[in-house]
């Protein structure tokens, strides 16, 4: 071992194993020992600690070191030597295990970090303290760590894992790269094959076997470097030239330019734990755009733990030994989104109940109380076409069980939703409760195929979820999704019509950063390799979802399936439609629901939509807010209602508001629902394309660099601009798109639903208002046509059965829409595109933007 070494002030240094392969090498050096500490607060303490101070043990909570019963702010010390070559090396950082509640670190008197808020407002119990030491903040000789901690009830303190110090320095490793498929090209670390690196799960084609066509002479260039156990990528990409997007599920702003996220999925509520910089899901992907409206993407194949830095260039930094760099160059935003959807797939065209209004609480919790409320929603005449049910419907929280005292009759309950033209849509969440020999039998056939995921000793990995003690399907083996999806026929032949995948990033309370500990083991399969969960905890979720969908299809194989994940992985749009998570009933949430799923659909995530009205149910109703957030809500493409309304807290329903509310909600629904033909054909197009349904501005004109960070205002498709009421001034495209109308008379004009504007040039299909999607019938037809500078107008209207898969056999029209202007009279043909399916009779009305009272002809 070279001779670095940290010598602590009054008690022996124990190094941890500093020999690592061969491609880098880490040392550690334990901290353990030789902490004091303080009961109190004083904020001098960082740099002076005070002389009563006593000693403590870490790595257990301050209640059991000697502090009974002790809530609030107490200090830790210590005092430790470093050589002159360990303050040398390049990276250094230390490492303080978890700490309950929040705390802020200081070293030589300088702040280094902290989690959690320390006035007490936000926790952080169960994150672990990792702080880069920046350059000259550790000293050659003695050195004084102090950490301010404040606990706010039961254990507090220092209370898991060894602190520790660890250190490297950088290899530069060189670049190979190889020119592969369209425009495009590969880098990889030369010490690493690509033959040996297995393509990940987000792949439905490999970008490495294509044969190279054109030059891909403007990417970026790429450099690797070793840190130690990590790898970092470096590409070289000018921020004055370029604007980037997508980064998957993110708060922050559209424009990605500065920013920072970590690929590691989280159990985020309310987008709290590390500032929001890891959610639900991990899409290692950027788009880039520059001035003259070309574009190119940047996939980074990994799916190991890793973050992104976009603040001075692109800077990924990843625990994989190895990341494939697929980079390539299209002419537009819209030719890159199409080949990411070439690689990574489409989703297949969802049911048109799915593109309905959607309303969710945790928890409709009996049948008495479904059944009340969708008769409410029906009697108030609020359309909707789905009602869920979250996890009180199981019997102690055991997936596929039903607790009998409140749901007696599953099957009655869904019946008599379908009775009042509802679908019913059901949770479920991955932990099996750890039950042996008491009837369990989802648990005891898990056992029996041996499909658990195992911790380091081989052993079924336990954990506490909401079932209590827990054992987790490794949806990483194909034996573990088939077992998965042999529970649903049954499951699904109850009357359920959707599956809700939640707490699948996996969440575990309690577990080392609320998930499973690094070194749990996961065994693959069929192009999966056997790895750790470090390797394999953000494809968790997909292949759960996965599992999901192929559990759906085999229950009902003529249906399509819907799943909702909360957990997913760059590509796992093919299995499952997303919502951005746990997020508040706040101004702040409701605005930043906008860029997040914004992103996500740059991203390659159509089916997006958050909370509307915010999940918190802990926080007061606020009228104001929701009337604003419905309105804008009824346009994302996932549209739901969920909040927390269990025990005293609120109903949020859109009635339980007031009067006003109900009635600006109903509006914005009605709206919707007219909207539904073009919507459903916004949804083809992704299905065929890959294109988002909702959409930046700076689609629409992307050499418009004013465009490029719009995050109020967003279309849906590439024809309907939507600008909430609440956006000041925002930045549209240039040109005359007009304000439309969904609905007959000033109904829309109540100060709260979004304003519409229609690209000029294009036509809109709409349909009557309906309260669901049961009674769809586009009888009449109607067609807003927006003519342009030359009198002309087109647009396309998709439609099949809108549920099976007769589509893929041709059993759809796509009906080009044409739209022109002879003499003073506007004249419409409808022509068939593609498909077998036959016309329908139908009454068609065709209203002129801008043109009141013009003569329309229709031709045959």
């Amino acid at each position: 071992m070279p001779g670095v070494f940290v010598r602590l002030v009054g008690c022996v240094l124990v190094l941890l194993g500093a020999v690592l392969p061969a491609w880098g090498q880490a040392e550690r050096y334990d901290l353990s020992d030789g902490w004091t500490f303080m009961a109190g607060d004083d904020p001098s303490w960082s740099t002076q600690p005070p002389a009563e101070r006593v000693p403590i043990e870490v790595g257990m909570a301050w209640e059991a070191a000697g502090y009974p019963e002790m809530d609030g702010f107490g200090w830790y010390f210590l005092e430790f030597e470093a050589s002159a070559k360990l303050v040398g090396q390049e990276v250094i950082w230390l490492h303080l295990g978890r700490i309950d509640d929040a705390d802020e670190t200081f070293l030589n008197g300088d702040r280094i970090g902290g989690m959690g808020k320390i006035d007490g407002s936000a926790s952080a119990w169960d994150e672990e303290r990792r702080y880069r030491l920046k350059a000259g903040l550790l000293r050659e000789g003695v050195n004084r760590l102090a950490v301010r901690v404040n606990d706010t009830g039961f254990g507090g303190g220092m209370f898991s894992g060894a602190p520790h110090i660890s250190a490297y320095s950088a290899q530069v490793i060189e670049t190979t790269l190889t020119r592969v498929g369209d425009r495009g090209v590969v880098a990889l670390p030369s010490d690493r094959e690509l033959a040996d690196h297995p393509m990940s799960p987000a792949f439905v084609l490999s970008p490495y076997t294509a044969e190279a066509i054109g030059d891909p002479m403007r990417l970026p260039e790429a450099r690797f470097t070793r840190l130690g156990e990590r790898l970092r990528v470096d590409l070289d990409v000018d921020l004055d030239a370029v604007d980037l997007y997508g980064t998957g599920m993110v708060t922050g702003p559209l424009l990605r330019d500065g920013t920072f996220v970590r690929f590691w999925n989280t159990d985020n509520y309310r987008y709290g734990r590390d500032r929001g910089r890891r959610l639900y899901q991990s899409h290692p992907w950027v788009l880039g755009l520059r001035a003259d409206g070309s574009a190119f993407g940047v996939l980074f194949d990994t799916t190991w733990r890793a973050s992104l830095d976009l603040k001075a260039g692109m800077r990924l930094q990843t625990d994989a030994p190895s990341v494939p760099v697929y980079m390539f160059e299209r002419e537009t935003v819209e030719e890159v989104l199409e080949h990411l959807a070439a690689l990574t797939g489409t989703i297949e065209m969802p049911p048109l109940w799915a593109l309905g209004f959607q309303q969710s609480r945790f928890s409709y919790i009996n049948d008495a109380m479904a059944r009340k409320y969708a008769r409410e929603f029906r009697r108030r005449r609020l359309p909707v076409d789905v009602l869920w049910f979250d996890i009180d419907y199981m019997r102690g929280f055991r997936v596929f069980t039903y607790n009998a005292r409140r749901f007696p009759d599953p099957a009655a309950t869904n019946a008599y939703l379908h009775d009042l033209n509802f679908k019913a849509v059901w949770m479920l969440n991955p932990g099996v409760k750890l039950e042996p020999d008491k009837g369990y039998g989802v648990y005891d056939s898990g056992t029996k195929r041996d499909i658990w995921v195992k911790d380091a000793s081989g052993a079924a990995f336990i954990g506490k979820v909401w079932a209590g003690e827990s054992v987790f399907p490794d949806f990483t083996m194909p034996e573990a999704r088939d077992w998965w999806a042999s529970m649903f026929p049954p499951f699904i032949a109850k009357g359920v019509d959707g599956v809700w995948n939640d707490m699948n990033e996996p969440a575990v309370f309690g577990g080392p950063d609320a998930t499973m500990p690094v070194d749990a083991r996961h065994r693959g399969g069929e192009g999966i390799p056997p790895g750790s969960h470090l390797q394999h905890h953000n494809i968790y979720g997909m292949m759960m979802a996965r599992a999901t969908r192929e559990g759906m299809l085999r229950a009902q194989p003529d249906r399509r399936p819907f799943v909702l994940t909360r957990a997913n992985f760059l590509g796992g749009h093919r299995y499952a439609a997303t919502w951005t998570g746990d997020n508040a009933p706040t101004d702040n949430h409701m605005r930043l629901s906008i860029p997040m799923c914004l992103s996500l659909g740059l991203s390659g995530q159509p089916f997006v939509g958050p909370d509307i009205g915010g999940f918190d149910g802990h926080m007061p109703k606020d009228a104001e807010l929701f009337r604003h957030w419905i309105s804008v809500g009824a346009f994302y493409p996932f549209s739901r209602c969920h909040f927390g309304g269990k025990g005293t807290q609120p109903d949020r329903e859109p009635w339980t508001y007031d009067d006003e509310t109900e009635n600006i909600a109903r509006v914005a629904l009605e709206r919707r629902y007219r909207l539904l033909p073009y919507l459903y054909t916004c949804f083809r197009e992704a299905s065929v394309r890959g294109l988002p349904v909702m959409r930046p501005v700076f689609m629409a004109d992307p050499t418009d660099l004013k465009l490029r960070g719009e995050e109020r205002a967003f279309m849906v498709g590439g024809d309907l601009l939507v600008i909430p009421r609440w956006a000041e001034s925002p930045a549209v495209p240039a040109g005359d798109w007009r304000p439309v109308s969904l609905l007959e008379g000033d109904i829309e004009e109540d100060g709260y639903q979004v304003e519409l504007r229609q690209r000029p040039g294009s036509v809109i299909p709409l349909g009557p208002v309906v309260q669901h999607t049961v009674d769809y019938r586009l009888d009449p037809l109607t067609l807003s046509v927006h003519l342009n500078e030359q009198g002309m107008a087109e647009g396309f209207l998709y439609e099949d059965a809108y549920n099976g898969f007769g589509y893929r056999d041709g059993a759809f029209r796509l009906t080009r829409v044409s739209a022109w202007l002879e003499g003073d009279e506007v004249r419409v043909r409808m022509a068939v595109e593609e498909g077998q399916w036959p016309e329908q009779e139908r009454r068609v009305r065709v209203r002129v933007v801008g043109r009141p009272g013009v003569a329309v002809r229709i031709l045959p």
